[in-house]
């Protein structure tokens, strides 16, 4: 099923589906990253994020997941492994939620090429200059998934100028059992998903 077509920069416009779908997320399978999405099924969306980070639910769509710690027996003891999920009451949601920062659509490109790389951080990744047009196509493709409706959050002001995912990030809050950690959650009247990545050194 087509769920729309993106403005690609080298030729004609690159249709939503599943097949590119799997090859645009494929460029987190390099690294400690979590791509998955949920439905939303409440209008307090911590509830369908913290289910996605349990594993509980399936791509609305059915679309590819990426799960590094898939089958791992830390997620046998804790199927949120390695989140940290959100509280449910009032004053620890409140607390996690204020660890996520409101991004708007024009930066979310950025971040999704950021996720992808080495170390989380472009200006150190060897292969950027080279393989950036490929996850800039990448990075589009995913963005064309979010309705125009969607909100994005990130757990980071970025690098440099404020939201500049270009430059070398210098802090989070981590929502991960480690130290540093960087992702984009994204909420739509439809779904919730998480594109997380972990330094777990």
């Amino acid at each position: 099923m087509d769920y729309g077509t993106m403005p690609d920069a080298n030729g004609p416009p690159t249709p939503l589906d599943t097949y590119s779908w799997w090859s645009a997320v494929e460029m987190y399978d390099r690294r400690y990253t979590f791509v998955a999405a949920g439905p939303r099924s409440r209008d307090d969306w911590l509830h369908d994020v913290a289910s996605v980070m349990r594993r509980e639910t399936a791509d609305p769509r059915a679309w590819r997941t990426v799960d590094p710690d898939e089958g791992e027996e830390e997620t046998e003891d804790d199927p949120a492994h390695p989140f940290v999920v959100p509280p449910v009451d009032e004053a620890g949601a409140a607390e996690w939620r204020g660890r996520l920062t409101e991004i708007p659509r024009s930066a979310v490109g950025r971040l999704l090429v950021l996720l992808a790389t080495l170390d989380l951080d472009v200006s150190r990744d060897p292969r950027f200059p080279a393989q950036r047009a490929e996850m800039e196509k990448h990075a589009r493709v995913i963005l064309t998934r979010f309705s125009g409706g969607a909100r994005f959050f990130t757990n980071t002001r970025g690098g440099g100028a404020s939201l500049d995912f270009s430059q070398q990030i210098s802090s989070c809050s981590p929502i991960s059992r480690y130290a540093w950690d960087l992702g984009l959650l994204w909420v739509s009247d439809e779904e919730v998903g998480l594109i997380w990545s972990f330094d777990p050194r």
